[in-house]
């Protein structure tokens, strides 16, 4: 089975005897046997600890989730820095939950969760920071600063939750290179391991935004009195 795996600027091929592997079989075996020079990330293989997201033919994935395919087209992650081959550093996506605050600030004690209350944001609490749907986010290309997919969703299932008594400060966080610069392409869910819809979660942030008294900037004209387009 022939690979291309993307080191520095340049693809190499690879050349493995191998069937029905995963991607991260196919890189340790490259390691082991042909490349100990090979760099890449992996920790639990069973798709809990994220560490392994790489891309595979221009999609984000799990190497050790990933059926290895012939002709493969291995890179790692987009909008990171890549330290080494496969190997990124998610510093400055990780920096992104600090930014958005995305953890319980103000403690509501009177709040009492029912089973309902706990499935609301259940799914969201899955989140595993693999990175694959900041890697598939086109705003980072024009805006560096964007919050991004995983830092929303984090917003979200904490302003979804009952024991949040302050949740109108995280509204008020994601205002600026959050919820409004999302084009809402949908390319972070398509990739999430975890099946977590960051889009949904972001238009679910804009309505909150919207009773908050908040409004979409790219459209700021609006009508006049008279009928007319203001701008």
């Amino acid at each position: 089975m022939k690979v291309r795996i993307k080191r520095d600027v340049n693809f190499v091929e690879y050349d493995v005897a191998l069937q029905d592997a995963t991607l991260l079989e196919l890189l340790n075996t490259i390691k082991m046997q042909q490349d100990s020079s090979l760099a890449f990330s992996s920790g639990c293989r069973s798709s809990v600890c994220g560490s392994c997201a790489m891309r595979v033919n221009d999609k984000e994935v799990l190497a050790c989730a990933y059926k290895v395919q012939e002709g493969d087209v291995i890179e790692p992650l987009r909008n990171v820095e890549v330290l080494r081959d496969l190997v990124v550093n998610m510093d400055k996506a990780f920096q992104t939950n600090k930014r958005a605050q995305t953890w319980l600030q103000t403690y509501n004690k009177e709040a009492k969760l029912t089973h309902e209350d706990e499935k609301i944001n259940a799914l969201q609490s899955d989140c595993i920071l693999c990175g694959s749907c900041y890697s598939a986010c086109p705003v980072y290309a024009v805006n560096a600063e964007f919050l991004g997919p995983f830092a929303l969703t984090g917003v979200w299932k904490y302003v979804s939750d009952k024991r949040e008594a302050s949740p109108q400060e995280k509204i008020d966080t994601v205002q600026t290179n959050g919820v409004w610069d999302c084009t809402l392409c949908n390319e972070c869910t398509l990739v999430c391991p975890q099946n977590i819809s960051s889009k949904a979660d972001i238009e679910k942030l804009r309505m909150k935004s919207t009773m908050a008294g908040y409004n979409d900037p790219n459209f700021t004209g609006g009508l006049s009195f008279d009928g007319g387009l203001s701008f």
